[in-house]
């Protein structure tokens, strides 16, 4: 029997853990993986047994971004399906950055696009020192609008105009510099270091920990309404379907410099 593309499991505690299933693939996402995380969230936020939500990747990597040969098949869809994918996107991120419950992230290996939006939209990440990070959506000619305003609000504006217009990557220690995740954890301390966590969670007023969440994302403007998930999902559809989209995703595939790269010049001698 093939596993859930995405494994949702709570113990007695209360302590639900949402594991990104597509070891394969570095779990990068793709259609069935966005419906199943958005049904998953919506499921526990609705349940009062859990008390919060762990995010894990399976395998060598956290998550690698968008699958990129979806993301070519998405290109030529008709605008309405396209759409459609750029709002399930957008209304992930949106469900996680909103969900009434503690949120924590651990991460290990590759950590990319919509990676970092889910480390973004989370109440506490941490990484192993062998992650690497990158919000290289530019470099396949797409943009990463759905993740847009929680990377403003996580690493602010400078650092995301930096690393979300170069596509660089970096690694664990800059993303602790840039606020990207708290700490940097050893793999061997990490599962002591997340019940330490928990134990504070656990410590706290379930509902003071909601109103609490929902008071400090509502008071500085970090809730996104429906005019603006419609617009980060249409900025990013429109992107991704335009010839830079489809020559990127094409690039990426053939494993080649996409026709827009200019390569430095030659010095003369």
């Amino acid at each position: 029997m093939t596993e859930p593309i995405v494994l949702v499991a709570t113990d007695p505690r209360g302590v639900a853990t949402v594991t990104l299933n597509r070891p394969e693939v570095g779990n990068a996402y793709n259609a069935a993986m966005l419906d199943a995380l958005i049904q998953g969230l919506t499921r526990l936020a609705a349940d009062p047994a859990v008390r919060c939500v762990v995010i894990r990747g399976a395998g060598k990597h956290f998550q690698a971004g968008a699958d990129i040969r979806w993301l070519g098949e998405v290109a030529g869809y008709p605008p309405a399906e396209n759409y459609a994918a750029s709002i399930a996107t957008t209304r992930a991120m949106q469900l996680l950055n909103e969900f009434p419950k503690p949120t924590i992230a651990l991460v290990h290996g590759a950590c990319f696009g919509g990676g970092i939006g889910l480390v973004c939209c989370v109440d506490v990440a941490f990484a192993t020192p062998d992650s690497q990070f990158g919000i290289t959506e530019i470099r396949v000619g797409v943009a990463p609008t759905p993740i847009s305003t929680h990377m403003v609000n996580a690493i602010g504006l400078r650092h995301t105009r930096r690393y979300a217009l170069t596509g660089e990557r970096f690694d664990a220690r800059e993303a602790e510099r840039i606020g990207l995740v708290h700490e940097v954890v050893t793999a061997d301390m990490m599962e002591a270091k997340l019940q330490a966590v928990l134990d504070a969670i656990f410590l706290g007023s379930p509902t003071a920990i909601e109103t609490t969440k929902r008071s400090f994302l509502g008071a500085n403007d970090l809730l996104l309404d429906e005019r603006a998930v419609a617009m980060l999902a249409h900025e990013g559809w429109t992107q991704r379907h335009s010839p830079d989209g489809h020559e990127g995703t094409a690039a990426f595939r053939e494993k080649r410099r996409p026709a827009w790269y200019k390569p430095p010049a030659v010095a003369a001698t």
